[in-house]
């Protein structure tokens, strides 16, 4: 069959997909472009094989980054004080980079008794499935880490604090000790958000990070990141990120991206209105407890004095051995402003009650735990709701 051309110009079709308009450059403005692409373009075959997805000088194929996603690694990076910076797309597919960078079957790996809840049943399911041993650890233990530490332990977890019964960690000494076995720490900074504890400065190796709470602030975004200043380290942090195929969205991104600006004033508004809501449970006939790692009586406390510089809206208390589960239950449902919900850093308050014997190998109290979330609420009115709710036990 003969096809007629009549002039030089493309189909309308093919102008569609390959039109020639490029828009200038020199635009400027305050938000991060959104680059989205699965499919990234080379100049040439030679250009194309020349490209090493490891480096970050240019792009080879959207999994491993675009202008967008590149942006957001570095900034999350100096907020840490951190070099290099990986995303993934959650906190918990984060920590499972970290454990499949550094672990191999045969390998050993020590735990906080006070681990975020699915990063347990992640080092459980290390131990059942992959030969990897999951220990866990006394968070308050220090130094005395080094005894726990055997030939072949290949990396320390911290949390700084736990995040539900907030225990704060002496992250110098756990650092100080592995290092003197040559095993490295990674440290799940979330609580502060990498801006009230400098954990690079403290010897962590890897920093983990929830880009879910304070810095996506919106409760809409699921992300995590990993960041490092060991050049050997970040090297197999990428290799699992690549063989894990984690790839985050560009919209995801630029939310994160457009919050980071009030991070900091966010941050400090959700720690001064938890403080005064913390202060104001203290006095409470119905609690034994206030864990909140700013104020006395909190397992750490002087160690948040030493290494913290904030605080963040969240903490937890220890109701009085009187109130049963069914009571305290009932306090969470009566509340009218805290919604019942996992995760925090957003504006809106939160509350959830914890079952803590079924979550650690030890849990010496009685009382049951409630952690709140404070958000951005008027504490008077939080003050108030919390206060109605406690007539109901």
């Amino acid at each position: 069959m003969e096809v007629s051309v009549s002039d030089d110009r493309p189909s309308f079709q093919t102008t569609l997909l390959h039109h020639d308009y490029q828009a200038p450059d020199g635009f400027g403005a305050f938000p991060q472009a959104i680059h989205h692409a699965s499919t990234v373009l080379f100049d040439s075959v030679a250009a194309m094989r020349a490209r090493n997805w490891q480096n970050k000088s240019g792009y080879t194929y959207g999994l491993h980054g675009t202008p967008t996603t590149f942006t957001l690694e570095a900034r999350l990076a100096a907020i840490e004080n951190g070099r290099h910076c990986r995303l993934a797309p959650s906190g918990l597919a984060a920590i499972a980079m970290v454990n499949f960078a550094l672990l191999k079957t045969g390998d050993d790996v020590l735990l906080p008794d006070n681990v975020y809840g699915p990063s347990r049943e992640l080092g459980n399911w290390l131990t059942q499935d992959y030969g990897i041993t999951a220990r866990y650890y006394d968070p308050l233990i220090g130094d005395g880490i080094g005894a726990l530490i055997r030939p072949n332990t290949r990396l320390v977890w911290t949390e700084a604090p736990g995040s539900v019964s907030m225990e704060v960690p002496d992250l110098r000494a756990i650092c100080a000790a592995a290092h003197a076995k040559n095993v490295p720490v990674a440290l799940d900074n979330t609580w502060s958000a990498g801006i009230a504890l400098p954990a690079f400065d403290l010897g962590a190796d890897i920093v983990m990070q929830a880009l879910t709470k304070y810095q996506s602030g919106g409760s809409d975004v699921l992300m995590g990141a990993v960041i490092t200043n060991n050049d050997e380290l970040n090297h197999k942090l990428e290799s699992a990120h690549m063989r894990l195929g984690f790839g985050v969205g560009a919209d995801d991104c630029y939310l994160v991206l457009r919050n980071l600006p009030t991070l900091k004033l966010r941050f400090e508004a959700h720690d001064a209105a938890a403080r005064e809501v913390a202060a104001w449970l203290k006095q409470r006939p119905e609690i034994d407890t206030v864990l909140h790692p700013a104020l006395p009586g909190c397992p750490g406390h002087a160690l948040w004095k030493r290494d913290f510089s904030g605080a963040g809206g969240l903490f937890s208390v220890l109701f009085d051995a009187r109130y049963t589960e069914e009571q305290t239950d009932r306090f969470v449902d009566a509340l009218k402003l805290f919604g019942i919900g996992f995760s925090w850093g957003g504006a809106h308050s939160l509350c959830v009650p914890y079952r803590m014997k079924s979550m650690r190998e030890s849990w010496p109290h009685r009382g049951q735990l409630v952690r709140f979330n404070i958000g951005l609420e008027d504490t008077r009115d939080l003050i108030a709701d919390i206060e109605q709710a406690l007539g109901q036990l």
